[in-house]
């Protein structure tokens, strides 16, 4: 019996492509198939890697007694000096009650109103009236805060204020509502729903329009009312967007925002006002503490990193979908 010869079974079975080779081939054919897509994407990509990958090399200043006049390379290493040095600044626990208190405060009082706000426009029927009333509650989004903080001024300020001026014409004193610690988170979450809330719509409309019709028919036939459809089919059909909206959201607890605080802030509230952005700026712009201020802005992204990854972590464990 003849046996088979080995290097002329090899030679009739066609050659096998290299798997990597394959992948970069199928990578090409993709980008060139869907070049125009690339090609209107390409600035945005070319935004974030120059304006946010790139300038991540800086954090490395952290660790470093930088210098600008011996650049990034040549300053000397001091390892975690500067944030030991942080966390153990009387001024840390006070940076971080106030930032966290008034991002509780947004995420409790303001975080829901976009969704309530997008729940009654899209009851709205008559189409004409529902894009006025759109364009009114958007309208303040395109407002910067250097304009809502005058226009805050002008409201409650004790002197010329017209809300002290209503009261002191009702027969009541003026009040200090602009230099009252009390008051002043309260009053940083108030202007930012008067200018955010109307924008936050529009993605919660965008996920409710995509909502089967069928459902409400249904939701109707067995005898449910605007409020019970609300709640048992719209609501549910938009959850996902919601969780991952809050996840995205608490990746920012530490963020306040540094424009809105430096506008508002006076001698009368530092003790309530004072924030980590507000921090790195008095510290790290004015006083020349680039390394420090760098380590407490390390510290601040990190905490938003932990705060993302666990809340996304916690959402997937409860069944429902994260952000990746």
């Amino acid at each position: 019996m003849a046996e088979a010869n080995p290097s002329s079974a090899s030679e009739a079975l066609p050659a096998q492509p290299r798997p990597g080779k394959s992948r970069s081939r199928r990578l090409w054919l993709d980008v060139r198939r869907d070049r125009y897509l690339y090609l209107l994407a390409f600035p945005g990509l070319l935004f974030f890697l120059i304006f946010k990958y790139v300038p991540m090399w800086g954090v490395t200043i952290a660790f470093q007694n930088y210098s600008p006049y011996q650049g990034m390379f040549k300053s000397d290493w001091v390892g975690l000096e500067h944030f030991i040095s942080f966390f153990s600044n009387p001024d840390f626990l006070l940076l971080f009650r106030n930032t966290m208190a008034i991002n509780l405060m947004s995420l409790i009082l303001f975080f829901p109103l976009p969704i309530v706000l997008s729940l009654l426009l899209n009851e709205i029927r008559r189409e004409g009236y529902k894009r006025l009333v759109q364009s009114i509650v958007y309208m303040p989004h395109f407002l910067s805060w250097v304009i809502i903080s005058g226009l805050t001024f002008m409201l409650f300020a004790k002197g010329e204020g017209l809300v002290n001026n209503l009261l002191e014409a009702a027969g009541f004193e003026r009040m200090n509502f602009l230099t009252n610690p009390n008051g002043f988170w309260l009053m940083l979450t108030m202007q930012s729903i008067w200018k955010e809330a109307g924008w936050g719509t529009i993605i919660f409309l965008a996920a409710i329009a995509g909502v089967d019709p069928q459902l409400y028919e249904a939701a109707r036939m067995d005898g449910a009312g605007r409020i019970r459809q609300m709640w048992h089919v719209t609501l549910p059909a938009i959850r996902n967007v919601i969780i991952i909206l809050l996840i995205l959201r608490l990746g920012h607890m530490m963020d306040v925002g540094f424009e809105q605080v430096f506008l508002m802030y006076n001698g009368a509230v530092s003790q309530v006002a004072e924030v980590f952005d507000t921090y790195v700026y008095r510290v790290g712009i004015q006083q020349g503490q680039f390394s420090f201020s760098t380590a407490a802005g390390l510290f601040k992204s990190l905490v938003g990193l932990a705060l993302v990854v666990g809340s996304n972590a916690l959402a997937k464990k409860l069944g429902q979908d994260g952000i990746y």
